[in-house]
């Protein structure tokens, strides 16, 4: 026990913040569990310097990670009240999460909690089917956190030039030789074996083409900027934008895409994130200049069906996640 979290409630804690989408699936994080207070720290020795230099995608999957935490307390009865980044003397320290007095959760709550054990990155395509306007709505008003907008990418010109801007940076990471290095160096070959921990299993990241594999590989077989429209256009297309560049915005955009990828799961969809693309200095500017947007794309998500679920990946066990608080 930690203060009077029982055994079984510290298991629940873990899990629901170690099963939050995670770049590389490195799952950066610690957890300190005291009585009444949980604190959420980043593991910044976990570094892609060839992939995410700025660890924007780092902070990011914290931020995705303390939105599962907020349901797993509120799910286990208590109210919580999350602060993010709130020491500036510790900058490790992502958030601090005050689990209150007892209170039952909300239905929405239970159906968003529910959701964190079947979430999973969708890399095939989606089925031809269109999602309709009134989940697209409901994704959007559920991902709501200060200073972020998820904001749909419109049919016409708007896909057009993201699929343009995708197969720029396609053939940029294809050609980079540490990146393509770094890549392969967090894929896990011996998936029988490797049970628990991080990396991205060989088999969830396939040779495939752009979009649908989301990693791009020296083997990745690019189909020109017409297929890359077609495809986006017969999907529907986040983008996840904050108002400012900051690690707190970067923090917030990861709290709000996991809070909308929940949302997705519960209405019967599946998703999956590009963020490769947007570490690409030109490709951000373009991107932000070119479909007029408010403030700096972080994430776009991609959302559709599919009927065959997702595996996930492996998961780090509880003892390496627990800090001390």
């Amino acid at each position: 026990m930690a203060g009077d979290w029982m055994k079984t409630e510290i298991e629940v804690l873990v899990q629901s913040m170690t099963r939050a989408p995670s770049v590389h699936n490195l799952q950066p994080w610690l957890l300190d569990i005291g009585p009444d207070e949980l604190v959420v720290r980043e593991r910044t020795e976990l570094r892609l310097p060839h992939h995410d230099p700025r660890g924007r995608d780092r902070a990011a999957s914290c931020g995705a990670a303390v939105a599962n935490l907020e349901l797993a307390i509120r799910t286990l009865g208590r109210v919580a009240d999350v602060e993010l980044l709130p020491d500036p003397a510790r900058p490790e320290v992502v958030a601090r999460l005050a689990a209150g007095t007892a209170a039952a959760p909300t239905v929405a709550d239970l159906h968003r909690f529910s959701a964190i054990a079947r979430r999973a990155s969708h890399r095939a395509p989606f089925e031809d089917a269109p999602v309709p306007a009134v989940a697209l709505r409901l994704i959007g008003e559920t991902s709501a956190a200060p200073g972020v907008e998820a904001r749909l990418v419109r049919p016409g010109r708007e896909i057009a030039v993201v699929a343009r801007l995708l197969h720029v940076a396609a053939e940029h990471f294809k050609a980079d030789g540490a990146y393509q290095r770094e890549l392969s160096l967090w894929t896990i070959r011996d998936e029988q074996a490797h049970r628990h921990g991080v990396g991205l299993p060989a088999s969830r990241v396939p040779a495939g083409s752009v979009p649908w594999a989301g990693l791009i590989r020296r083997a990745t077989e690019l189909p020109d900027t017409a297929e890359i429209e077609a495809r986006l256009a017969a999907e529907s297309l986040l983008v996840f934008v904050t108002a400012g560049d900051t690690r707190s915005d970067h923090v917030r955009a990861g709290y709000a895409m996991e809070r909308a990828w929940l949302t997705a799961v519960d209405l019967g969809l599946v998703a999956a994130v590009l963020t490769q693309p947007l570490h690409l200095a030109e490709i951000r500017s373009a991107l932000r200049r070119d479909l007029t947007l408010s403030g700096f794309p972080q994430v776009l998500m991609r959302v559709g069906y599919s009927s065959e679920p997702d595996p996930a990946g492996p998961r780090r066990a509880v003892e390496e996640v627990l800090g001390q608080p």
